[in-house]
């Protein structure tokens, strides 16, 4: 996830959905001042090989620290921080009222069927004994990509706009436009290559899987009209 102050942004990170291509890319007009999360290792790598902004003040001040969070700090160790994934419930409760307000909040979406495909493919790119994509979704580990729950409240969308994967040219056009960047976006080629069956998601999925994921996503296709 990104908070941008030189351009007034919040990118929320989804899954799956070339959010960590647009994460890098718009870091490239991040300033110092700016939130940006750490991602993977290949992916930080190729990050600083084009020459943008790694990971910084992601980690929060103690002054932002509630009770539990310091009861938590002090149990476990671990600092108060924005994380790659954040949602937009822990961004809203620790950012300035002012930032999450008046800042263009966005976040990418995907059809919840190709979704599960892509996801497939890369969790289980190196695992011995790889299950079939049938016996993924059997298992209800396709039904745990998480969503709906990142860009919204209380089962309402809290962002300003929800782009879709599917127009991704077009809604990297308007965010040129958007956020006043004074160069193009340029998306590079991350985890995309890691799906080696380029198969419509209609061919390899079967009616009961179908079903299965239309169940757990469908709050995602009623808001987004996604169809089979």
């Amino acid at each position: 996830m990104i908070i941008c102050h030189e351009h007034r942004f919040i990118f929320i990170k989804t899954v799956k959905t070339a959010s960590t291509s647009m994460e890098i890319a718009l870091s490239k007009y991040c300033g110092e001042d700016d939130v940006i999360t750490p991602i993977g290792p290949k992916d930080e790598a190729l990050r600083a090989e084009l020459g943008y902004r790694g990971p910084q003040n992601y980690e929060l001040p103690m002054r932002a620290y509630r009770p539990h969070d310091v009861y938590r700090r002090i149990r476990h160790g671990n600092p108060l921080a924005f994380w790659n994934h954040a949602d937009a419930a822990f961004i809203r409760r620790y950012v300035d009222p002012e930032v999450w307000t008046s800042y263009y909040k966005f976040c990418f979406e995907r059809n919840p069927w190709d979704k599960v495909i892509s996801f497939y493919f890369f969790e289980l790119r190196e695992i011995e004994g790889t299950p079939t994509i049938s016996e993924f979704v059997q298992s209800g580990r396709a039904s745990t990509i998480r969503g709906f729950d990142l860009y919204s409240i209380d089962n309402e969308i809290v962002v300003d706009r929800v782009y879709l994967y599917e127009a991704l040219e077009e809604a990297t056009r308007d965010l040129e436009h958007q956020l006043g960047l004074p160069g193009p976006l340029e998306l590079p080629v991350t985890k995309g290559k890691f799906r080696k069956d380029r198969r419509s998601y209609r061919e390899v999925l079967t009616e009961e899987e179908r079903e299965q994921i239309a169940k757990a996503y469908a709050r995602e296709i009623a808001h987004f009209g996604y169809e089979w």
